[in-house]
């Protein structure tokens, strides 16, 4: 099998791939309907923001517990019911709009449950992967490979939402959603996994919250990509939310321009993802998410500026391709040093840098462009991510002088007779 899609031989993590592909094309239509719906019916940037707030702040708040509960439960039962329950979700929002009677309190509710959902979803599904892929040497790759698939669907979903919006309504793109999820749903079912249950464990879950937030605290190449995944997250990310804003305001355009932009940003990423495939060894991973966050804050601040349709869209594959990068490069490292009986708390951290801080994100970036414009919004992320890029490599030699003897005891470097001082990070 190409080196590229090596994780790919595993069965559970082929199954899982192929439903989750055919999922995450809905779950992408249904984002770009729902900013579209909230911005037709209030026509407000802060609204835009408040939804985004609410659809993520429950992550925030429920992650660390969550994280506790993935390692003490079946993740793989655990992702059958999250499915199941989103599943429901989108169907509850497709009947209300197809109705007429989806209102701005309805569209709040559902993404806070949205939000409940996904505080046990994400964790367990970043868990899972080590599961899915026996040899460890090919999870680098099974997690760069989910990045291209999320990104994949991000090329595609947002040109057939914009399609669908204009073609029938949000309605139909949320039904699709739901429909999606029968996949992802069947591609869980059919997994063949060893029997064995979890570990019986006795501690309180605040004190296995204590212990997870001390690992957390107390490596400081875990707490320095999650501060800087984070800083990211928070300020620069919400782009995302204000796009419709800046679409229907800068760019002039309407839901078919909305799903170009989107998809121009997922063309990046994928590719962003496409490189992280090929690598062929985590070594080194620290200096390219640095990179990474440096070319997605000038990204960021070349897109705030773009006045016309196409000059959006030569620089959004940039900001794609750096935001994606720094994202999966940052999961990787965090997998490859994190102990198995930690990870799925670990990894509830790492989904509170990633979704819960965006809605702090989201609602600054609505309360800004307010006031400011989202072209001013957007750019002042763009700065911030460059700053938090140069910190990161300001801080490369400290990490490396850790990180190296956790790659030499798990024999991802070789042991060397005479240290050489090579770069790990």
């Amino acid at each position: 099998m190409s080196r590229l899609t090596r994780a790919l031989r595993h069965r559970n993590y082929r199954l899982f791939f192929s439903g989750q592909s055919l999922s995450l094309v809905g779950t992408w239509i249904t984002r770009v309907a729902t900013s579209w719906l909230v911005y037709r019916l209030t026509g407000s940037e802060l609204l835009l923001g408040v939804v985004g707030f609410c659809g993520q702040i429950p992550t925030m708040l429920l992650a660390p517990f969550a994280g506790v509960l993935v390692d003490r439960w079946d993740r793989h039962r655990l992702l059958v019911l999250t499915q199941v329950l989103s599943m429901l979700q989108s169907f509850a929002l497709a009947v209300l709009t197809l109705r007429h009677q989806i209102t701005v309190p309805w569209l709040l509710g559902l993404q806070i449950l949205q939000g409940v959902i996904n505080a046990f979803d994400t964790p367990a599904r970043q868990a899972f992967v080590v599961e899915m892929v026996e040899d460890r040497a090919d999870l680098a790759n099974a997690i760069a490979l989910n990045s291209s698939m999320v990104n994949g669907s991000r090329i595609i979903g947002p040109s057939i939402g914009g399609a669908l919006i204009a073609a029938v309504g949000e309605g139909w793109c949320f039904m699709a959603d739901a429909i999606s999820y029968l996949f992802v749903i069947a591609s869980l079912l059919m997994m063949r996994l060893p029997k064995g249950g979890v570990a019986r464990v006795e501690a309180r879950v605040l004190e296995e919250l204590r212990v997870g937030y001390r690992y957390v605290r107390e490596s400081l190449p875990i707490r320095t990509a999650l501060i800087t995944l984070a800083i990211v997250s928070t300020m620069a990310m919400p782009y995302t939310v204000l796009m419709p804003a800046f679409v229907a305001d800068v760019l002039h355009g309407g839901p078919n321009t909305l799903g170009l932009m989107m998809t121009s940003s997922g063309v990046g990423a994928l590719a962003g993802g496409i490189y992280l495939a090929a690598r062929r060894s985590v070594v080194g991973l620290g200096r390219v998410a640095a990179y990474a966050t440096l070319v997605f804050g000038v990204g960021l601040v070349g897109f705030a500026f773009a006045h016309t349709v196409w000059v959006a869209v030569l620089m959004l594959p940039v900001v794609g391709a750096g935001f994606m990068v720094q994202m999966a490069a940052t999961n990787t490292v965090l997998q490859t040093l994190v102990t198995d009986e930690l990870r799925g708390r670990v990894m509830a951290f790492y989904t509170m840098a990633f979704f819960g801080t965006a809605p702090i994100g989201s609602l600054l970036a609505g309360v800004a462009a307010d006031r400011i414009g989202a072209q001013w919004t957007i750019a002042i992320g763009g700065v911030v991510s460059l700053v938090a890029g140069v910190w990161l490599l300001s801080r490369l030699p400290a990490l490396r002088a850790i990180v190296r003897p956790i790659y030499i005891e798990r024999g991802i470097l070789p042991v060397p007779a005479v240290d050489s001082g090579a770069k790990t990070l």
